[in-house]
């Protein structure tokens, strides 16, 4: 009996690597993705949620496509932050583990540009990089694009809500000769369709994974009633419940993430908080922190939480409902990864239940009461 990634078309060596990851079945979006991305690999546009596989999706298609017999820059990956272009660039390492070699290098804001331009001297088959750190390296004539065949832009709504859409159009000008562009995203907001419309070919392959649920269908959406003195006593009171399990606190400022977490600092709890004042080698510690089991919860705004992949965490909370119905997608997909289960929890005031209802009839998910 074949593999299931072989009927995908996905080659032996690079099915040994995955199955040393621990990847044996496709997810429905590596399934819908890869046969087409390898065999016609032309402009794509795909809609699915953080936690779904999509690395795999895109990238096994990308290493495929390379000639390793050449040192240009053939491919390249946009995220929005250094967190999820890193753990990008060391999935697609890992999957060519018995293949070719094929070199990948990550640039991220924040890293030693000067070491990153040193780097970029040696062979270089794909680029992984967040949209403002390409564009100061293209001004330093660090690297061309003129060889860039492939283009992924992925988590693009978060690339166009952090305010990257300028430098994305640069970039794919920069890159016009590439064969095809691959974007990934969660919501479609209109700021997306504009960016597909004036980049992307007018019959580019659509892909919806599970359009009924945008939201992970393994997370269960749960809500209290809770005024907003309370509140951080409740969450204090649910954490204390929680054993070994980890999770993040959203709230919707800084200031509100630092009161918070201090206040639960004072009664004991492993916290850090993720806020936007927070230098890149601090926000790098409270990450290390927490993926090493280090610190147990951790309180983050939704600008500061972009790209925040840690395995294992069973619950969000959300202290406000956010500003924006899509957040509460890019929120509630921290949790309930690559198949675990895992629990929403939105503190919401009296009044308040109205958003829950239009949360419900735009992404299709049902919320039923916490009962303490």
């Amino acid at each position: 009996m074949s593999h299931p990634f072989t009927e995908l078309g996905v080659p032996a060596e690079m099915i040994r690597a995955l199955e040393e990851l621990g990847i044996q079945t496709p997810t429905a979006v590596q399934k819908q993705v890869i046969p087409f991305l390898i065999q016609k690999g032309d402009d794509l546009i795909a809609q699915a949620q953080t936690g779904t596989g999509k690395t795999a999706a895109f990238g096994l298609p990308l290493l495929m496509k390379m000639d390793h017999t050449r040192r240009d820059i053939q491919g390249l990956v946009l995220a929005p932050t250094r967190e999820l272009a890193k753990q990008i660039g060391k999935q697609l390492f890992r999957f060519t583990k018995y293949t070719d070699k094929v070199f990948t290098e990550v640039l991220g804001g924040g890293d030693n540009l000067d070491q990153q331009i040193e780097k970029l001297k040696r062979p270089t088959h794909i680029i992984v990089a967040t949209p403002g750190r390409l564009i100061d390296l293209l001004e330093k004539d660090a690297l061309t694009l003129e060889f860039v065949r492939y283009v992924v832009l992925d988590e693009a709504d978060e690339m166009l809500s952090m305010g990257f859409k300028a430098q994305i159009v640069e970039i794919l000008k920069l890159a016009a000769m590439r064969r095809a562009t691959w974007l990934f995203s969660a919501t479609f907001p209109d700021g997306i369709q504009q960016l597909i419309k004036g980049c992307m070919a007018a019959n580019a392959h659509s892909v919806q994974i599970d359009t009924a649920n945008v939201v992970n269908r393994d997370i269960d959406h749960r809500y209290a009633i809770c005024k907003r003195a309370e509140k951080t006593a409740f969450i204090a009171n649910f954490l204390k419940r929680q054993k070994e399990q980890r999770g993040l606190i959203f709230t919707r400022t800084k200031h509100g993430a630092m009161d918070l977490c201090n206040e639960l600092r004072e009664q004991g709890f492993a916290v850090e908080a993720l806020q936007g004042d927070l230098m890149q080698k601090e926000r790098d510690k409270v990450m290390r922190a927490f993926k090493k089991e280090r610190v147990q919860f951790v309180v983050a705004t939704d600008v500061a939480a972009r790209g925040i992949d840690v395995a294992g965490l069973s619950f969000v909370i959300h202290h406000q409902l956010p500003d924006q119905i899509e957040y509460y997608t890019h929120r509630s997909g921290r949790t309930a990864r690559a198949g675990n289960k895992g629990m929403s929890l939105a503190l919401i005031e009296p009044n308040e239940k109205n958003q829950l209802t239009e949360i419900e009839n735009k992404l299709r998910v049902k919320f039923s009461e916490w009962r303490r």
